[in-house]
């Protein structure tokens, strides 16, 4: 059930990722929500987001938590 949260989690960052605003409040939920292990992967997925999208940048604060 916990790897159907990570799947859930990207498939709304990636229909977000258009506002970066929307992009870092579900940042913000996803880190809250979801296991250590999982925000680790999440992690390297949020990177390959900001790689295509660099307005995104600014939400990569979350992650240095």
């Amino acid at each position: 059930m916990a790897r159907a949260m990570l799947d859930y989690t990207k498939t709304i960052l990636n229909k977000v990722s258009f506002d970066s605003s929307l992009f870092c409040k579900e940042v913000q939920k996803a880190l809250n929500r979801l296991l250590p292990y999982e925000i680790e992967e999440l992690k390297i997925y949020i990177h390959s987001l900001v790689l295509q999208n660099p307005d995104l940048n600014q939400c990569l604060i979350y992650l240095k938590a």
